[in-house]
């Protein structure tokens, strides 16, 4: 058993601790992530769905977010990628679709 959160759960920390950091309040609705293996690497594809207010704080975090580094125990983002962003009225729904891998 791990002594650390899986790397779901520090992603979606991560995600929240960054977003404060820019004046954001955001809420993560939802997340799940699946296995993923490659020739040389072992991860996960994590899919979360943000709920935050609108605003320009907002709109410069999410542009900022794919060159982003977060840091997680024993993993590494590999990539991140805005999928989906819906605005109705004053709330924003935004969808991530994020590669960790295992820091060896």
């Amino acid at each position: 058993m791990s002594r650390w959160p899986d790397p779901g759960t520090q992603l979606e920390r991560a995600l929240v601790r960054s977003a404060a950091c820019a004046g954001i309040a955001l809420h993560v609705e939802s997340a799940g992530s699946t296995s993923w293996a490659s020739v040389t690497f072992t991860g996960a594809r994590h899919r979360l769905r943000l709920i935050a207010p609108v605003s320009s704080s907002l709109d410069g975090w999410l542009a900022a977010l794919p060159e982003a580094e977060f840091h997680l125990r024993g993993h590494l983002v590999a990539d991140l990628a805005v999928a989906e962003e819906a605005r109705t009225g004053e709330q924003a729904e935004v969808t991530l679709e994020i590669l960790t891998v295992e820091d060896c």
